[in-house]
């Protein structure tokens, strides 16, 4: 067996060990009686279910499917949203058969009758039902408003992933944390840890507040202490636009008849969570206030969030991808598989299937051999989709090159609503069609089955965050599994390893114009070097040592098992409990 198969296997040998080890552990038993309670605003759970959008979505469905897969009791909780943004539905797909395929089913108490919760807006009850993802030994619970018995505004609340109406946002994020909990409650679940996986679901606290006043029988102030010791808060974003904001106004009125409901002035609820010096309620201040355990999702991310929110006890917990959903190379994450001298054909194998669908979707036919970059995730102005096409003339003049061309392959979701992301796509679709025809093409309707084929399919990814500005990122970390070497700045994850080994690193400013350089001199040469003789060559080299990063370091086993560790066992261990009647 190679070296780089033996690695590669005892990472995987290492990680199943650990989580062996803790099934016999008392903390495990412990954890199936009080389970981790997580929750998130959107989940990739089926394709063309359109209950994500982008990257936090794709990592909470990866994060979901590792816990199944490990055996480990976490309670999943999001919202059922019915409309699609994009074009995530292919043609002629029907409601009924997103539910079957997508393994969803209505939940139902013990007379087998609809499970219904309430929750209080403004002055008046709203009523919500779930729906239950059961698959690969994951639970995840969707809350769904369009019920009859509800008024036709508040039938709305869970239409649309992401509306850019502010007051609907507002009660989607009152559905996901207060119904959510009530949701968990009412199934008879007594949790000891609560994950936010972001701050959209920020409300959950105001329930454990309520439930430590009640059995605790204390004050608000007080059963703040309480809760928050059983509160995990993780940070995605440090992007202004990812921070959820809303007018004081705007959260005092609505949370309102919550507010009488559980006996608690609004002005201290709206006071947890307001921005100091302005009008403004944060889901992420009133996050860290109400949390006791936070982390950030790489380590250059943690560091620049100490910067923005000092005296804070943040920790880093670096994302991970799940590897059986997203290795090509083996189809279910075995690295021994994969890691020999077959590696290059097998990566061969997922680009002839990409370049297939280019040419099923473009018509534009490219040779298997030829150097394939890939750029794939949302068009946001700190991504920076464009930054590679910045140098059309020498671009043209190395793609056009006869004995050693390239092409370029561009993806993102269509459906951003912000003027300044869709005119990203405008110029990029307009310098592709206008500039760049049959050298590159923007492949539309964006999804998880989507994704896999990119990042499989491409010799080399590009990742051109702005520094400081990519939490973590994780398309990267997928095309590396599949034999893709990287071309990045280096943010986010990326910081955090010898990019050399595995790619080129970009550093500003001139991205664009280094990017070029770099392929020009390194890349190109090296790739058609390969082509020529692939045997022990630098770039299979480059190959497997990418590869053997991901699976060792940037998995989701290392991700639970770091959460378990460092942020789960110590809040069930703690003195502490919850009191339940």
């Amino acid at each position: 067996m190679k070296s780089e198969e033996v690695s590669l296997n005892s990472a995987a040998h290492n990680y199943n060990n650990w989580f062996d080890d803790f099934k016999t552990s008392p903390e495990h038993d412990e954890f199936f009686k009080k389970p981790v309670a997580y929750f998130c605003t959107e989940y990739a759970l089926f394709s063309y279910l359109p209950t994500y959008a982008g990257g936090l979505g794709v990592l909470a469905g990866d994060y979901v499917r590792e816990a199944g897969a490990r055996q480990f009791p976490l309670l999943s909780v999001g919202l059922y949203y019915r409309e699609a943004q994009n074009s995530l539905t292919p043609p002629g797909y029907s409601n009924n058969v997103f539910l079957k395929g997508a393994g969803l089913s209505l939940v139902t108490n013990s007379h087998n009758e609809r499970l219904f919760i309430t929750f209080p807006i403004h002055d008046r009850m709203v009523k919500a039902q779930a729906w239950r993802w059961d698959k690969e030994g994951s639970t995840v619970y969707l809350l769904d408003t369009d019920v009859e018995e509800n008024q036709p505004p508040d039938r709305s609340i869970t239409a649309r992933l992401y509306t850019d109406d502010r007051e609907m946002r507002l009660k989607q994020e009152m559905l996901l944390g207060i119904g959510g909990f009530r949701l968990l409650e009412q199934l008879g679940y007594h949790c000891s840890v609560y994950h936010l996986n972001e701050g959209h679901s920020a409300f959950l606290a105001l329930e454990l507040i309520r439930h430590e006043m009640k059995h605790q029988r204390v004050d608000f102030y007080t059963a703040i202490e309480y809760a928050r010791k059983h509160i995990i808060f993780t940070n995605h974003t440090l992007i202004a636009a990812g921070q959820e904001q809303f007018t004081i106004e705007l959260v005092s009125a609505i949370m309102s008849g919550y507010a009488k409901e559980i006996e608690v002035n609004v002005a201290d609820i709206v006071g947890l969570g307001t921005i100091k010096g302005s009008n403004l309620f944060s889901m992420t201040t009133f996050s860290f206030c109400l949390a006791s355990r936070i982390n950030m999702v790489s380590k250059l991310h943690a560091t620049k969030a100490l910067e923005i929110w000092p005296g804070h006890p943040i920790k880093n917990v670096t994302n991970g991808i799940y590897l059986p959903q997203w290795d090509k190379i083996s189809n279910s994450g075995n690295a021994k598989a994969s890691a020999g001298r077959d590696f290059w054909e097998k990566h061969q194998e997922s680009k002839k299937k990409l370049l297939s669908y280019i040419k099923d979707k473009t018509g534009e036919a490219w040779n298997e051999n030829t150097l394939l970059f890939g750029w794939a995730r949302r068009l946001v102005p700190y991504k920076r989709p464009l930054v590679f096409l910045e140098s059309l003339e020498k671009l043209l003049a190395l793609a056009k090159n006869v004995n050693k061309p390239m092409r370029i392959v561009f993806a993102g979701p269509t459906n951003n609503e912000n003027e300044t992301n869709n005119d990203l796509l405008v110029q990029l679709k307009k310098i592709l069609e206008e500039k760049l025809k049959g050298i590159g093409v923007f492949l539309p309707n964006y999804n998880v089955e989507l994704a896999k084929l990119i990042t499989a399919g491409c010799d080399v990814w590009l990742n051109t965050p702005v520094v400081g500005s990519e939490a973590c990122g994780t398309s990267g970390m997928k095309a590396a599994l599949n034999g893709a070497l990287l071309l990045s700045t280096r943010d986010g994850w990326v910081d955090e390893v010898n990019l050399s080994a595995i790619g080129w690193v970009v550093d500003e400013p001139n991205v664009g114009v280094k990017m070029l350089d770099i392929a020009e001199k390194e890349i190109i040469p090296a790739y058609y070097d390969h082509i020529t003789n692939p045997n022990g060559s630098k770039w299979l080299t480059r190959m497997q040592n990418g590869r053997r990063l991901i699976t060792e370091q940037f998995s989701t086993s290392r991700v639970l098992k770091q959460y378990i560790e460092e942020f789960y066992i110590p809040i069930l261990c703690q003195k502490h409990e919850h009191k339940y009647e």
